[in-house]
């Protein structure tokens, strides 16, 4: 694939992706929060939908307006169900290690308010509610996210710089930035080298989707449900050892079988 524009433009057009999707999210919600007696959570799940669905507008535009071959620039190339099976298997061990280093992190570091606040303030209060905001983080969220970084900016770096790792680890960066959550910024992080490992392995943006969906709704999951400290999941406040094991086990197989796939360009 050749480059047919500029790491400038490139990188402009991410930006103007990210400032829409937070302007036309604001602006919805802003009308929820100016009528009092509106419900004010489905304002607040419906102006995620539609901000995240509208930061793939502006990057369409640019493809469009330059015809460019909008399915292979944005990597939606599809997978044999082999790797599907391996990146959820992947997946699965990934956001266990990852529940349990949270966990470690707060030993150390607690949790600040805003991050104890957020279980409130997103709760559902109803079952639609709660199908809204799943559908908004665990499907509209990485859909967006992954065909801008992953699949469109990652990919253009990769070609422009011609160093796969340095593209990887700058655009998991801008991708962690972007949350702008300094507390969980590491952890996000590593999801976005990870993220950015399976599009370039692959040669698709379907994995990294896969697993950035699959992170979002056991994190719905984990901040929703209710249980006790001591149960299958848990042990002394933290994932059980055998857990732990099962992960890891899931985490290796799953990454040595998708690392021995030839690279597809």
């Amino acid at each position: 694939m050749n480059n047919t524009f500029s790491i400038r433009a490139a990188f402009g057009i991410v930006v103007v992706s990210i400032l829409s999707a937070f302007l036309v999210g604001g602006m919805v919600l802003g009308i929820g929060l100016s009528n009092p007696d509106s419900p004010q959570k489905f304002y607040t799940f419906i102006s995620f939908i539609i901000g995240q669905g509208f930061m793939l507008v502006p990057l369409l535009w640019f493809l469009k307006s330059r015809n460019e071959p909008i399915f292979q620039r944005l990597r939606l190339n599809p997978i044999a169900s082999q790797t599907v099976g391996m990146t959820a298997l992947l997946s699965i061990g990934l956001i266990v290690l990852s529940d349990e280093l949270d966990r470690i992190v707060q030993l150390f570091v607690p949790a600040p308010e805003y991050i104890l606040d957020l279980d409130g303030l997103l709760r559902p209060e109803s079952f639609a509610g709660f199908i809204l905001l799943f559908f908004a983080v665990a499907v509209i969220a990485p859909l967006g996210e992954e065909l801008l970084f992953r699949g469109f900016l990652q990919q253009f770096l990769e070609k422009h710089w011609k160093d796969v790792t340095r593209a990887i680890l700058v655009t998991a960066l801008f991708f962690a930035l972007i949350h702008m959550n300094p507390y969980w910024f590491v952890q996000i992080y590593i999801l976005g080298i990870m993220l950015g490992f399976l599009s370039w392995k692959t040669g698709s943006v379907l994995p990294p989707l896969i697993l950035h969906g699959m992170n979002n709704s056991f994190a719905m999951i984990f901040s929703f449900s209710e249980y006790g400290d001591e149960n299958l999941y848990l042990w002394s406040g933290h994932v059980a050892p055998w857990i732990l094991i099962i992960a890891v086990g899931f985490f290796v197989y799953g990454f040595r079988n998708i690392n021995s796939l030839k690279v597809r360009l």
